[in-house]
């Protein structure tokens, strides 16, 4: 998290607990979820690494973004980057997750505005419309 933030300059990893309890931190490595604050820099040499800033793709926002925002699911945005980054890996292994798997992925995050209740909903539009989507290719 320190070597995304300071040496990269992706500031939308946010720092919050540094003990792996808030889950702000989580960026994606190799397509998993992990919470950044205990990956060194050096554990993450030759993997994948996706932040909060691979989301948005030429101006177009990721469906889970615009799920975010259309369905409220975010108040002071500290928890957003990896509450963003957990939904991504939770629809990409799993495009149709029930309101059970949805609350299981984000069990570890803690979000202290919304009642998560808008960030389930979030991600229930997002699978929606990727697979709307999908039905229209």
């Amino acid at each position: 998290m320190h070597y995304i933030r300071e040496q990269v300059g992706l500031t939308g990893t946010h720092w919050g607990c540094d003990t792996s309890n808030c889950g702000a931190c989580v960026v994606l490595m190799d397509g998993e979820p992990v919470k950044s604050c205990t990956v060194l820099a050096a554990m993450a040499d030759g993997h994948d690494v996706r932040t909060v800033e691979s989301l948005e793709v030429d101006g177009q926002l990721d469906p889970i973004q615009q799920g975010f925002h259309e369905r409220h699911a975010l108040q002071c945005g500290f928890c957003t980057p990896g509450m963003l980054m957990t939904t991504r890996a939770l629809l990409d292994a799993n495009p149709d997750p029930t309101d059970l798997e949805i609350r299981t992925a984000i069990s570890g995050a803690i979000c202290r505005c919304t009642g998560y209740q808008n960030i389930v909903g979030a991600v229930r539009w997002a699978a929606e419309h990727e697979a709307a989507a999908r039905r229209e290719a």
